[in-house]
């Protein structure tokens, strides 16, 4: 199990931090039709990357390879609402330079967005069932979001095209919802970031779809025990390299 699912985590690696390309280059697309151009930029550097050995146990298992749906047309958010500085851009803000020191208001606003993130997260999970498109679930979380006086921190994030991550099965990360239905068997990762008062907050979670198999099960119950026991070493004063070591 661990052999298998290693390459894929250390192509996702690969991919984000290595690529050179705008992001907007990857999030290219017209509502109603299949994004290729996401879906072929990860299949080429997947396949390229992964052994064959993980090709084959996709192909000769039960389950379909994932495939591309169709986009719907980007939701709009009321005018009122506080948009992120990046929004209008094609380019991802730039990384900080340090660290950023909070005073007792901006860490009231941090805990109000994250704990709007976490129940919108908690309600999306509630969606997840087979038959349910990973678009709908978009929209009830778009809804949710602007509903809250929030902006959904995804739309428009270097060109991102939609209000959450859907992530199903294969996909890596910062799956784009489209009109794909989820199937019995399933897993999928629900990334979720608010932006309220300035800051955001952000959360995720992988969900099962229905009957799920003991492999995916056990995939999902480690990954939760090692976030657990990285979040419990959290402390001021820790280094980053700590947290790492607990989950490794």
């Amino acid at each position: 199990m661990t052999a298998t699912l290693g390459p894929r985590i250390m192509s996702g690696s690969c991919c984000y931090n290595q690529s050179t390309q705008p992001l907007h280059r990857f999030f290219r697309y017209k509502p109603g039709q299949k994004h290729f151009l996401m879906q072929s930029s990860r299949s080429f550097i997947t396949n390229l990357l992964f052994n064959k050995r993980n090709i084959d146990e996709l192909q000769n298992g039960t389950r379909k390879r994932l495939r591309p749906g169709k986009l719907s047309p980007r939701r709009p958010v009321p005018e009122h609402i506080l948009k992120p500085p990046y929004i209008g851009s094609k380019k991802a803000p730039g990384i900080a330079s340090g660290p950023e020191v909070h005073d007792e208001k901006g860490i009231e606003y941090m805990r109000a967005s994250g704990r709007l993130a976490a129940q919108v997260l908690q309600y999306a999970g509630t969606l997840v069932r087979p038959g349910i498109t990973t678009d709908e679930i978009d929209q009830e979380v778009h809804q949710m979001i602007i509903d809250n006086g929030a902006y959904p921190s995804p739309l428009g994030y270097g060109g991102f095209p939609k209000s959450v991550c859907t992530s199903v099965n294969e996909c890596i990360c910062h799956g784009i919802p489209d009109s794909r239905e989820l199937e019995d068997g399933d897993i999928i990762n629900i990334d979720v970031t608010v932006y309220l008062n300035g800051y955001h907050g952000d959360t995720s979670a992988t969900y099962f779809c229905g009957n799920v198999e003991d492999k995916a099960k056990n995939l999902v119950q480690v990954t939760k025990e090692s976030l657990d026991k990285a979040i419990s070493v959290c402390a001021p004063g820790v280094e980053f390299n700590t947290i790492g070591k607990v989950i490794k």
